[in-house]
Protein backbone atom coordinates (compact mmCIF):
# COMPACT_ATOMS: atom_id res chain seq x y z
CA UNK A 1 0.00 0.00 0.00
CA UNK A 2 1.19 3.56 -0.39
CA UNK A 3 3.14 4.47 2.20
CA UNK A 4 1.04 7.30 4.80
CA UNK A 5 2.97 10.31 5.99
CA UNK A 6 2.46 11.53 9.66
CA UNK A 7 1.25 14.91 9.83
CA UNK A 8 4.43 15.80 12.37
CA UNK A 9 7.75 16.36 10.91
CA UNK A 10 10.55 13.86 12.91
CA UNK A 11 14.33 13.80 12.60
CA UNK A 12 14.71 10.13 12.21
CA UNK A 13 11.11 9.66 10.60
CA UNK A 14 10.91 5.91 9.65
CA UNK A 15 8.68 6.81 6.32
CA UNK A 16 11.54 6.06 4.54
CA UNK A 17 12.26 2.41 5.78
CA UNK A 18 8.86 1.36 6.66
CA UNK A 19 7.97 -1.03 3.96
CA UNK A 20 11.73 -3.04 5.37
CA UNK A 21 10.24 -2.40 8.33
CA UNK A 22 6.92 -4.30 7.83
CA UNK A 23 8.91 -7.31 6.36
CA UNK A 24 9.45 -8.51 10.66
CA UNK A 25 6.33 -7.35 12.27
CA UNK A 26 4.23 -10.76 12.11
CA UNK A 27 0.71 -10.36 12.35
CA UNK A 28 -0.45 -10.44 16.05
CA UNK A 29 -3.61 -8.99 17.98
CA UNK A 30 -1.78 -5.67 18.98
CA UNK A 31 1.39 -3.88 18.19
CA UNK A 32 2.92 -2.06 21.18
CA UNK A 33 5.53 0.93 19.90
CA UNK A 34 6.74 2.36 22.96
CA UNK A 35 8.89 5.22 21.35
CA UNK A 36 6.00 5.80 18.72
CA UNK A 37 7.39 9.34 17.96
CA UNK A 38 5.45 11.13 15.03
CA UNK A 39 3.72 7.01 13.91
CA UNK A 40 4.80 6.43 11.05
CA UNK A 41 5.06 3.10 11.70
CA UNK A 42 1.54 3.37 13.46
CA UNK A 43 0.48 4.81 10.12
CA UNK A 44 1.17 1.88 7.56
CA UNK A 45 0.14 -1.16 9.75
CA UNK A 46 -2.63 -3.20 10.38
CA UNK A 47 -3.06 -4.29 13.92
CA UNK A 48 -6.78 -4.79 15.44
CA UNK A 49 -5.22 -2.85 18.39
CA UNK A 50 -2.27 -0.59 19.19
CA UNK A 51 -0.60 0.75 22.40
CA UNK A 52 1.71 3.65 21.72
CA UNK A 53 3.67 5.17 24.28
CA UNK A 54 6.59 7.68 24.33
CA UNK A 55 8.71 9.39 26.87
CA UNK A 56 7.90 12.96 25.57
CA UNK A 57 4.13 14.49 27.21
CA UNK A 58 3.92 17.25 24.43
CA UNK A 59 3.98 14.44 21.66
CA UNK A 60 1.50 12.29 23.68
CA UNK A 61 -0.67 15.20 24.41
CA UNK A 62 -0.89 16.51 20.96
CA UNK A 63 -1.44 12.86 19.46
CA UNK A 64 -4.59 12.45 21.65
CA UNK A 65 -5.66 15.40 21.07
CA UNK A 66 -5.99 15.27 17.82
CA UNK A 67 -7.30 11.28 18.55
CA UNK A 68 -10.25 12.77 20.51
CA UNK A 69 -11.32 16.42 18.92
CA UNK A 70 -10.77 15.65 14.92
CA UNK A 71 -12.02 18.36 13.11
CA UNK A 72 -12.12 20.84 15.77
CA UNK A 73 -8.58 20.29 16.36
CA UNK A 74 -7.52 20.16 12.87
CA UNK A 75 -9.78 23.41 12.10
CA UNK A 76 -7.98 25.42 15.53
CA UNK A 77 -3.92 23.87 14.44
CA UNK A 78 -5.23 25.84 10.80
CA UNK A 79 -5.78 29.06 12.28
CA UNK A 80 -1.98 29.53 13.21
CA UNK A 81 -0.97 28.41 9.35
CA UNK A 82 -0.82 32.11 7.99
CA UNK A 83 1.53 33.67 6.43
CA UNK A 84 2.25 36.42 8.80
CA UNK A 85 2.78 33.36 11.19
CA UNK A 86 5.95 32.67 9.33
CA UNK A 87 8.72 35.20 10.71
CA UNK A 88 10.78 34.68 13.24
CA UNK A 89 9.45 37.41 15.62
CA UNK A 90 6.29 35.53 15.59
CA UNK A 91 7.84 32.18 15.68
CA UNK A 92 9.76 33.21 19.15
CA UNK A 93 6.61 34.83 20.58
CA UNK A 94 4.23 31.73 19.89
CA UNK A 95 7.08 29.54 21.51
CA UNK A 96 7.07 31.54 24.26
CA UNK A 97 3.55 31.15 24.54
CA UNK A 98 3.84 27.09 24.09
CA UNK A 99 6.28 27.40 27.12
CA UNK A 100 4.21 29.48 29.88
CA UNK A 101 0.83 28.19 29.13
CA UNK A 102 -0.68 25.72 31.34
CA UNK A 103 -3.88 25.16 28.54
CA UNK A 104 -3.40 21.65 27.04
CA UNK A 105 -5.50 22.34 24.18
CA UNK A 106 -3.58 25.66 23.48
CA UNK A 107 -0.33 23.98 24.06
CA UNK A 108 -1.50 20.90 21.39
CA UNK A 109 -2.09 23.50 18.75
CA UNK A 110 1.21 25.25 18.78
CA UNK A 111 2.66 22.32 19.43
CA UNK A 112 1.61 21.38 15.68
CA UNK A 113 2.87 25.42 14.74
CA UNK A 114 6.35 24.19 16.27
CA UNK A 115 6.60 21.35 14.37
CA UNK A 116 6.03 22.76 11.02
CA UNK A 117 8.00 26.04 11.38
CA UNK A 118 10.96 24.82 13.68
CA UNK A 119 14.08 23.94 11.98
CA UNK A 120 13.48 20.53 10.14
CA UNK A 121 10.96 19.38 12.72
CA UNK A 122 13.94 19.20 15.72
CA UNK A 123 12.25 18.61 19.09
CA UNK A 124 14.30 19.77 21.91
CA UNK A 125 14.19 21.01 24.99
CA UNK A 126 16.59 22.61 27.18
CA UNK A 127 17.62 21.36 30.77
CA UNK A 128 14.59 23.48 32.64
CA UNK A 129 12.35 21.42 29.87
CA UNK A 130 11.52 24.45 28.11
CA UNK A 131 11.06 24.17 23.95
CA UNK A 132 13.99 25.88 22.48
CA UNK A 133 13.83 24.61 18.71
CA UNK A 134 15.18 27.47 16.75
CA UNK A 135 12.89 28.87 13.67
CA UNK A 136 13.28 27.38 10.07
CA UNK A 137 13.35 30.21 7.79
CA UNK A 138 11.24 28.13 5.27
CA UNK A 139 9.46 30.19 2.27
CA UNK A 140 6.54 28.16 2.39
CA UNK A 141 4.64 26.15 5.22
CA UNK A 142 2.89 22.77 4.42
CA UNK A 143 -0.44 22.53 6.74
CA UNK A 144 -0.80 18.67 7.07
CA UNK A 145 -4.78 18.58 6.74
CA UNK A 146 -4.95 15.24 4.96
CA UNK A 147 -2.05 13.59 7.51
CA UNK A 148 -4.27 14.92 10.70
CA UNK A 149 -7.18 13.41 9.20
CA UNK A 150 -5.59 10.24 8.57
CA UNK A 151 -4.50 9.72 11.50
CA UNK A 152 -7.41 10.60 13.27
CA UNK A 153 -9.59 7.71 11.86
CA UNK A 154 -6.38 5.10 12.18
CA UNK A 155 -5.94 6.18 15.80
CA UNK A 156 -9.43 4.45 16.75
CA UNK A 157 -7.69 1.46 17.35
CA UNK A 158 -5.02 2.97 19.48
CA UNK A 159 -4.50 4.24 23.56
CA UNK A 160 -1.78 6.68 23.37
CA UNK A 161 0.22 6.64 27.02
CA UNK A 162 3.05 9.15 28.09
CA UNK A 163 5.15 6.39 29.72
CA UNK A 164 8.73 4.64 29.82
CA UNK A 165 9.62 2.36 27.75
CA UNK A 166 9.54 -0.26 30.76
CA UNK A 167 6.14 0.15 31.40
CA UNK A 168 5.18 -0.03 27.99
CA UNK A 169 7.20 -3.35 27.52
CA UNK A 170 6.01 -4.82 30.91
CA UNK A 171 2.51 -4.92 29.28
CA UNK A 172 3.50 -7.00 26.26
CA UNK A 173 1.85 -10.74 26.11
CA UNK A 174 1.74 -13.80 24.05
CA UNK A 175 -0.19 -12.28 20.31
CA UNK A 176 1.60 -8.54 21.02
CA UNK A 177 4.07 -7.40 18.82
CA UNK A 178 6.17 -4.56 19.58
CA UNK A 179 8.66 -1.79 18.01
CA UNK A 180 11.15 -0.25 19.23
CA UNK A 181 12.44 3.09 17.93
CA UNK A 182 14.38 4.23 20.42
CA UNK A 183 16.41 7.26 20.42
CA UNK A 184 19.86 6.59 18.04
CA UNK A 185 23.33 5.54 19.55
CA UNK A 186 24.84 8.51 18.18
CA UNK A 187 27.42 8.07 14.61
CA UNK A 188 29.69 10.65 16.28
CA UNK A 189 30.34 12.58 19.39
CA UNK A 190 28.36 15.76 18.64
CA UNK A 191 25.47 14.21 17.22
CA UNK A 192 22.61 14.01 19.43
CA UNK A 193 19.50 13.53 19.31
CA UNK A 194 17.96 12.22 22.71
CA UNK A 195 16.86 16.02 23.99
CA UNK A 196 13.45 15.68 22.72
CA UNK A 197 12.48 14.65 26.12
CA UNK A 198 14.13 16.15 29.27
CA UNK A 199 16.48 13.12 30.61
CA UNK A 200 17.73 12.17 27.28
CA UNK A 201 18.20 7.91 26.65
CA UNK A 202 21.89 6.69 28.20
CA UNK A 203 23.87 3.72 26.78
CA UNK A 204 22.66 1.88 30.19
CA UNK A 205 19.07 2.16 28.74
CA UNK A 206 19.64 0.55 25.07
CA UNK A 207 21.10 -2.04 27.35
CA UNK A 208 17.84 -2.36 29.54
CA UNK A 209 15.95 -2.30 25.95
CA UNK A 210 17.90 -5.03 24.70
CA UNK A 211 17.39 -7.21 27.92
CA UNK A 212 13.47 -6.60 27.83
CA UNK A 213 13.81 -7.80 24.04
CA UNK A 214 15.16 -10.89 24.65
CA UNK A 215 12.88 -11.46 28.07
CA UNK A 216 9.80 -10.94 25.65
CA UNK A 217 10.57 -12.98 22.90
CA UNK A 218 11.55 -16.25 25.57
CA UNK A 219 7.66 -15.86 26.57
CA UNK A 220 6.70 -15.40 23.04
CA UNK A 221 6.90 -12.18 21.78
CA UNK A 222 8.28 -10.90 18.39
CA UNK A 223 10.34 -7.48 18.94
CA UNK A 224 12.25 -5.71 16.44
CA UNK A 225 14.30 -2.51 17.57
CA UNK A 226 15.26 0.04 15.23
CA UNK A 227 19.07 1.99 15.41
CA UNK A 228 22.41 2.74 13.74
CA UNK A 229 24.42 -0.39 12.89
CA UNK A 230 27.55 0.34 14.58
CA UNK A 231 29.92 -2.45 16.32
CA UNK A 232 28.38 -1.54 19.82
CA UNK A 233 24.78 -1.98 18.45
CA UNK A 234 25.45 -5.38 17.07
CA UNK A 235 26.95 -6.45 19.98
CA UNK A 236 24.01 -4.99 21.95
CA UNK A 237 21.48 -7.14 20.02
CA UNK A 238 23.08 -10.11 19.92
CA UNK A 239 21.00 -13.38 19.15
CA UNK A 240 18.83 -11.37 17.20
CA UNK A 241 18.46 -11.51 13.49
CA UNK A 242 20.30 -8.04 12.14
CA UNK A 243 19.12 -7.16 9.05
CA UNK A 244 21.00 -3.59 7.57
CA UNK A 245 18.87 -0.77 5.71
CA UNK A 246 20.15 2.46 4.38
CA UNK A 247 17.96 5.65 5.37
CA UNK A 248 18.35 9.07 4.79
CA UNK A 249 19.70 11.75 7.21
CA UNK A 250 19.27 15.39 7.12
CA UNK A 251 21.85 17.63 8.76
CA UNK A 252 20.23 20.93 9.45
CA UNK A 253 21.78 24.45 10.06
CA UNK A 254 19.43 27.37 10.02
CA UNK A 255 19.75 28.07 6.41
CA UNK A 256 20.62 25.17 4.12
CA UNK A 257 20.41 21.79 4.77
CA UNK A 258 22.29 18.77 3.60
CA UNK A 259 21.20 14.86 2.99
CA UNK A 260 23.08 11.83 3.43
CA UNK A 261 22.26 8.35 3.87
CA UNK A 262 23.12 6.17 7.45
CA UNK A 263 23.04 2.59 7.82
CA UNK A 264 20.50 1.32 10.29
CA UNK A 265 20.21 -1.42 11.92
CA UNK A 266 16.99 -3.78 12.15
CA UNK A 267 17.02 -6.22 14.79
CA UNK A 268 14.38 -8.99 15.28
CA UNK A 269 14.03 -11.12 18.38
CA UNK A 270 11.45 -13.83 17.18
CA UNK A 271 10.23 -16.44 19.82
CA UNK A 272 11.80 -19.51 19.98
Amino acid sequence: MPIRRSYLQWPGGKSHIVSALRAFLPPGRRLIEPFVGASSVFLNTDYPEYLLGDANPDLILVHRTLQAYGEAFIGACRELFVPENNAPERYYALRQEFNATQNLWRRAILFVYLNRHGIHGLMRYNRRGAFNTPFGYRRKIYFPEAEMRLFAEHAKRASFVHADFRDLMSQARPGDVVYCDPPYVPLSDTANFTEYAPGGFSWHDHMALAGYARELARRGVTVEISNHRTPATESLYRGAQLVSVRAPRNIGVQHRQAARTAEEILAIFWPP
